[in-house]
């Protein structure tokens, strides 16, 4: 079976913890029925998940994401072939933007848009290197 990632961003609607919890539990739910794997590094003003697996599986998955209106503006930033799975113990880690690359100020004025391929796939790095096992 091919692996695929994706990564993608998007803004939250009504960004508070019972919108993220229920989007965690959501995630959680549905990756664990469909083999996917991730992580979710979010904060108010953006989202920026990574998921991992059967390749349709995870194309579902974004399709399912986008059409959720507690995502707004949602742009997909890497999609590709995979041999391995970062987050692979995990249904969907969540990341309280601790690993974050840019600031509020830098969203604002758009380094999302500008950022490559390269700069969205090292912020999960850095969140791997940096998993506690619980």
């Amino acid at each position: 079976m091919s692996l695929h990632q994706i990564i993608y961003t998007s803004q939250p609607f009504g960004y508070d913890t019972a919108i993220l919890s229920g989007v965690l539990l959501d995630a959680r739910r549905c990756n664990e029925r469909d083999g996917i794997t991730g992580a979710l590094i979010c904060r108010r003003d953006i989202y920026l998940q990574l998921l991992e697996g059967p390749e349709a599986a995870v194309h579902s998955s974004f399709e399912r994401i986008s059409r959720d209106d507690r995502h707004i503006g949602v742009a997909l930033r890497v999609s590709e072939s995979v041999a391995d799975r970062m987050f692979g113990d995990w249904a969907m880690l969540h990341d309280p933007s601790k690993s974050w690359l840019w600031t509020e100020h830098d969203v604002a004025y758009g380094a999302v848009e500008y950022a490559s391929a390269d700069d969205f796939r090292d912020v999960f790095a850095v969140l791997k290197a940096n998993v506690q096992h619980f």
